[in-house]
């Protein structure tokens, strides 16, 4: 019977937590992550990187100035990163390494728009995007660890709606 005890008092502690989690999550990230899901594996518009993003801020209703600059600019230090905000890449070279550290993979995206889609930790997420060499002109989605990134820019977008 105590072991029951324990086990619900965990239990309910887990999901308490995990629902407090999602829930920050502020509604139009929470909008455009349904809809990147929905259109995963398929083309969006001309299937540009930015297609993506804009598809998604337009269905969320959101302000920005249509300029690579997509809501409010976040400090990656300092503000938490969530799912749905868009990241904008300006001549980013990410080297990773696999696994047994042997092999090395260098991506290079001059100009480049992607929307977070998982965060695993602070500096480490999954990404969707699209017109990549993965996936081509459809969505699809790649790992982007902040460490990795040699050399370039990005900038973290949360967008911005009037609700």
């Amino acid at each position: 019977m105590v072991f029951f005890k324990y086990f619900f008092i965990f239990t309910l502690a887990f999901l308490c937590n995990s629902l407090s989690a999602q829930d920050s999550i502020p509604q139009a990230n929470s909008k455009i992550v349904s809809y990147v899901k929905s259109v995963m594996g398929k083309k969006v518009d001309r299937g540009e990187c930015w297609d993506l993003a804009n598809e998604a801020l337009k269905l969320v209703k959101a302000k920005w100035n249509y300029q690579f600059k997509y809501g409010k600019l976040l400090d990656r230090d300092k503000d938490t990163i969530y799912p749905g905000d868009i990241i904008q890449f300006k001549n980013v070279i990410v080297v990773t390494k696999s696994d047994n550290g042997r092999e090395t993979k260098t991506e290079t995206m001059k100009q480049h728009t992607a929307i977070v889609y998982k965060v695993y930790e602070k500096g480490d997420f999954e990404i969707a995007h699209q017109n990549t060499n993965f996936s081509g002109r459809k969505v699809g989605t790649s790992r982007l660890v902040l460490k990795n990134i040699k050399r370039g820019e990005i900038f973290i977008y949360r967008p911005i709606t009037e609700n």
